[in-house]
């Protein structure tokens, strides 16, 4: 092998010695489901050359050096977040927040919020939502809350790329006004 082709080769194998990060901690995500963020601390090997060759015997003999920072990831576990239920009397205030956990996590984004709602029923059956508008994209505020909005409401967050990251399902019975809630 001789010619330009192999002397940009060698060019490349004979290259500077390149620093290398290895994660050395990581935290948990902050979400078990849709986005979170996690934070990792990572350091520099002392000889990233010597950490990128083979070693006989499986020994490589590298070493981290006190050159290390801290920083935040995205994470993910599960885009489904399951079925969530909330019981109320008549009149009263009800917010479902979709996006709050997301936007915490992940700050302004292009995110791409969608409703559906099973009137009536709480329900996680997909084949029993119906498109839902929903005034402010990110959250339903039912104020006040009337019998008749009783149902389930399922919101989905999708990144700017289109990819699924959050599914969550809201239950919400209502009782009549006089009514005596036992879970409160």
């Amino acid at each position: 092998m001789s010619g330009p082709e192999t002397d940009a080769f060698l060019g490349c194998v004979q290259a500077e010695e390149v620093p290398v990060e290895v994660i050395i901690d990581s935290s948990p995500c902050s979400s078990t489901c849709g986005l979170g963020l996690k934070t990792q601390t990572l350091c520099l090997l002392r000889d990233s050359k010597t950490a990128m060759e083979e070693a006989p015997g499986g020994k490589d003999g590298t070493e981290v050096s006190e050159v290390c920072r801290v920083h935040k990831v995205k994470c993910q576990e599960s885009w489904q977040c399951g079925l969530r239920t909330v019981t109320v009397t008549s009149g009263q205030r009800v917010e479902v927040d979709c996006l709050g956990e997301v936007m915490e996590a992940m700050g302004t984004f292009s995110w791409r919020v969608s409703w559906r709602y099973a009137r009536g029923i709480i329900t996680s059956d997909d084949s029993l939502f119906a498109r839902w508008e929903a005034p402010e994209l990110d959250r339903v505020i039912l104020d006040p809350v009337r019998e008749e909005d009783a149902g389930t409401y399922r919101c989905d967050v999708q990144d700017a790329g289109f990819r699924r990251v959050k599914r969550v399902y809201w239950g919400v019975r209502v009782l009549p006004a006089g009514i005596l809630n036992l879970d409160q």
